[in-house]
């Protein structure tokens, strides 16, 4: 079981990546016109040519910190870093849920206007997986 939790672990460091560069969502001004996809990598893009401030906030909370957190996260499971370092990983991950949650917002708030069409993509629910499977994982390994 001890094997399986390394593993799966290891796997996020293949799969954060390829959801940060997923489409979250797509989004478009009117029904006529195609639709832009939009990844956190392309997101955090657009936010840096307007607010470098919130972009560099969302990067480390969408990039920086679920990474982290899944490199300490295997150095304990490899004896590397001591147990105790187990719930400060827990809280890390509940921070990353945070980006889950602005994005599910963000396409409530675009849809109840009406004025574009947003439509949630593949990468939206890649991202959130490898987030709870993150929670779960640090969760799990406290056990």
């Amino acid at each position: 079981m001890r094997t399986l939790r390394l593993y799966t672990n290891l796997s996020l460091l293949i799969l954060f990546p390829l959801a940060w560069t997923a489409p979250l969502l797509r989004a478009g001004l009117l029904p006529l016109f195609g639709l832009s996809e939009i990844s956190v990598l392309s997101g955090i893009a657009s936010l840096w040519r307007t607010d470098p401030a919130l972009a560099l906030i969302v990067a480390l909370f969408a990039l920086v910190l679920p990474y982290a957190k899944t490199l300490a996260l295997a150095a304990i499971q490899l004896g590397c870093l001591p147990r105790r370092w187990l719930p400060a990983l827990t809280v890390l991950t509940k921070f990353a849920m945070a980006d889950v949650f602005l994005v599910a917002l963000y396409i409530v708030l675009a849809k109840g206007t009406g004025v574009g069409r947003v439509e949630t993509a593949w990468g939206l629910y890649l991202f959130t997986a490898c987030i709870l499977a993150s929670l779960t994982l640090s969760l799990s390994e406290k056990r």
